[in-house]
């Protein structure tokens, strides 16, 4: 190759690591889509992406993943073969008894987000659930692939419509530049026509409708006892206890299943504003957030249902999954 060719692709090779450069900081630092990064350079969208390879690849973007806590890995691929999950994430806390689910809420908000980052991809549709881990990870959030989102579950009676379930779906939607699709009404209602009624409205219809183009789905799970589930908690006394007769030990967004996972269905349904069982089912990628002894029996339940395709849970919760049911030896 004569000098002057080695001079050039020197030149051709510098000019390209300072374009993927810039990329690479508008998208990892400023948190602009492909897309939006594409329009601004004159660029295909397949270029964006092979110039952040580029970058990665050359050494200019380094990336290092790190957890709050350890991430038990043992754990995790037992849990996920046991289940037949596809994504499982065990965090180490170091404890077993942190005192109720807030702490627990902090310590898997951070890797349940990176986890449903790493599965959206452009053009997807989110959807959060109602629940206090759910609005965790819609903060803990940092940037997400251009995508829509939608609230699967209307918001717990006892707060304002306008609570943190709404403001999550608009957190997450702003850092994706997607749509926001909000449910502005209560998960629990009255009657059965109060519900009918809601669910014509054209805001609350036209969410609804969109749960069946739902690609990744983001749960909490609540078990059946105060404090622990909305649903429960909405419930006069004597409904709370019928539904405990019935066998209900969890709830997932309004779904309520037995100690096997088997779905329990009572006319409570026809009074939910929320995402239904098929819907769900048709979901590519359904990852619940939960952990704390208080919802351990819960968490089981909802993994035997088969359901989940993922979970990000607390070690103990995972050790109480995997050993045998009471009385089964299963």
């Amino acid at each position: 190759m004569r000098a002057a060719d080695v001079e050039d692709a020197a030149e051709d090779s510098y000019a390209e690591s300072l374009l993927a450069a810039i990329i690479a900081k508008r998208f990892y630092l400023e948190n602009a889509s492909k897309v939006d990064i594409a329009q601004e350079m004159g660029l295909s969208r397949f270029k964006v992406a092979r110039l952040l390879e580029l970058a990665v690849n050359r050494g200019l973007v380094r990336i290092d993943i790190t957890f709050p806590v350890a991430i038990d890995e043992e754990l995790s691929g037992s849990l996920a073969r046991r289940y037949g999950l596809r994504h499982a994430v065990v965090v180490d806390p170091r404890q077993d008894d942190r005192g109720g689910p807030e702490p627990f809420t902090q310590l898997l908000a951070p890797p349940a987000a990176r986890l449903v980052t790493d599965l959206l991809h452009e053009e997807d549709v989110l959807g959060l659930a109602w629940g206090r881990a759910v609005t965790a990870v819609s903060r803990a959030f940092t940037r997400l692939p251009p995508c829509s989102v939608v609230q699967l579950t209307g918001v717990d009676p006892q707060r304002p419509i306008t609570d943190e379930s709404v403001r999550a779906v608009s957190l997450a939607a702003s850092l994706s530049d997607g749509a926001a699709h909000p449910l502005y009404a209560p998960l629990v209602l009255p009657n059965a026509l109060t519900s009918a009624v809601l669910r014509s409205q054209p805001t609350i219809a036209e969410t609804l409708n969109r749960l069946g183009t739902l690609t990744t789905a983001v749960l909490a799970v609540g078990a059946w006892g105060p404090g622990l589930s909305t649903v429960h908690d909405a419930l006069s006394e004597p409904e709370q206890r019928h539904h405990a007769e019935l066998g209900v030990v969890a709830e997932m967004a309004s779904l309520l299943f037995d100690a096997d996972g088997t779905p329990i269905l009572t006319d409570l349904r026809d009074r939910m504003i929320a995402v239904d069982a098929e819907q769900l089912r048709r979901t590519p990628e359904i990852i619940a957030v939960a952990g704390g002894r208080d919802k351990a029996r819960a968490v089981r339940a909802v993994l035997r249902s088969g359901l989940l395709t993922g979970i990000v849970t607390d070690a103990a919760t995972a050790r109480a999954a995997l050993a045998p049911a009471p009385g089964t030896g299963r």
